[in-house]
């Protein structure tokens, strides 16, 4: 039997990477794979036979003294506790080959030079832009921003970009540069997994070499969403309220359309976006947060659902999930979205920060026949069962893991 090392930050489901890492090692161990974690200790863990190797919890939100914020930011630059943990791990379950997601500020790049060390064959699935820019996103401000492309990373302390926090800010411009000239992921990870072409090109119009890339897309179990085809009367976005989201051109793009709109999420915005639905006398529901059946119910009753985001987005699984729930998905032009989207079928994309864009966009498919919609929606669903498969994800990760051992 094969061992596999999964590493990230988190044990427990905590969002979308979370997501995927949980079902990836679900998948792997269905082919008969050893899957042996190591992450950060943590209250809603799932339980683990592994726990006892995993590093001190490290939550930079809480409350701690000077000290404390000092020993965590020598840690997020270069943790020597997880180096040590991670040690004693590969000592005792000797992996085959080591997966990461994502490391950063808990676990530490230091890890990877652990692994270097034991020579085990490393793959990262990276969920975000991390690796080119240190604020992950490529987002200042609200807008797409690649100044640091070419090494020039003070402008993150310049702009404050993380959390707009100059200490912070600091602490991660001198872990990026640190990493950097050590050259930290190119001399120990042998391949990154890219879950949407947009990434990978984005990598490599970086300088990144792109040999060391793999494309293998996210995936999605259709037989967990039971669609509904039949159209709703109402737009719906569900997701994070935050500004780069774009969810005020939501509002905006139905108030024009005259369409009635639902939100259903919450975040730092949700108050603003409140006033701005009311101010518009924009027809919008704000359902809050919801999850499960209750979120599947809210997209199976849309007319569509839409994802207005102004900033590069790498593989949202909130459009596979839509789609393999029978609706369209109407989508920004920005990032890895429109690889998700098959125009005119399982939806449309418009101009990302446009709302006359999206609000004509909005206005074609509430005029599309009822009929209409019902059958591209089937269509799309079917081709998002057929490509986005979860066998699929699965023989082409096992395909990369043979290459490496």
């Amino acid at each position: 039997m094969s061992t596999l090392l999964a590493i990230n930050n988190y044990h427990y489901l905590r969002g979308g990477a979370e997501g995927v890492f949980f079902e990836h090692n679900r998948l792997l161990a269905q082919l008969g794979w050893d899957v042996v974690p190591f992450s950060m200790r943590h209250p809603k863990n799932l339980p683990t036979p592994w726990s006892e190797f995993f590093i001190d919890e490290l939550e930079f939100g809480d409350d701690y003294s000077l000290l404390q914020k000092a020993q965590m930011a020598g840690k997020a630059i270069y943790s020597f506790e997880a180096r040590r943990k991670l040690k004693g791990l590969l000592n005792k379950a000797r992996p085959d080959v080591a997966h990461c997601h994502n490391i950063y500020h808990h676990l530490s790049p230091s890890i990877l030079h652990e692994l270097r060390d034991h020579k085990v064959p490393t793959v990262m699935t990276l969920h975000d832009l991390k690796l080119a820019c240190p604020a992950y996103k490529m987002l200042s401000r609200d807008e797409v921003c690649e100044r640091c492309k070419g090494g020039h990373f003070f402008n993150l302390v310049q702009r404050r970009c993380m959390k707009d926090s100059l200490a912070l800010s600091a602490v991660i411009w001198v872990e990026t540069t640190l990493h950097n000239r050590l050259k930290t992921y190119l001399n120990c990870v042998d391949k990154f997994v890219v879950p949407s072409r947009f990434f990978l090109e984005k990598f490599t119009e970086w300088g990144f070499p792109r040999d060391r890339f793999v494309y293998i897309p996210n995936f999605i179990d259709a037989a967990a969403f039971v669609p509904e085809f039949h159209p709703g009367d109402y737009f719906l976005y569900f997701g994070r309220l935050n500004a780069e989201k774009g969810v005020d051109q939501f509002i905006r793009a139905c108030a024009e359309a005259g369409v009635p709109g639902t939100i259903v999420g919450t975040g730092p915005e949700e108050q603003s976006l409140q006033q701005l639905a009311q101010s518009l006398s924009a027809n919008i529901k704000f359902a809050g947060y919801q999850t499960g059946t209750a979120l599947q119910d809210y997209v199976r009753g849309a007319r569509a659902v839409v994802l207005p985001s102004l900033l590069y987005e790498n593989a949202p699984l909130s459009v596979m999930e839509a789609t393999a729930l029978g609706k369209p998905v109407l989508g920004a032009r920005i990032g890895g979205i429109p690889e998700l989207i098959l125009e005119g079928v399982s939806g449309s994309v418009f101009e990302s920060g446009s709302v006359n864009a999206l609000k004509d966009c909005i206005a074609t498919w509430r005029d599309m026949d009822p009929a209409l919609i019902a059958e591209n929606a089937r269509k799309g669903r079917e081709w998002m069962v057929k490509e986005y498969s979860s066998s699929r994800y699965r023989n082409e990760m096992q395909r990369l893991y043979n290459a490496l051992f």
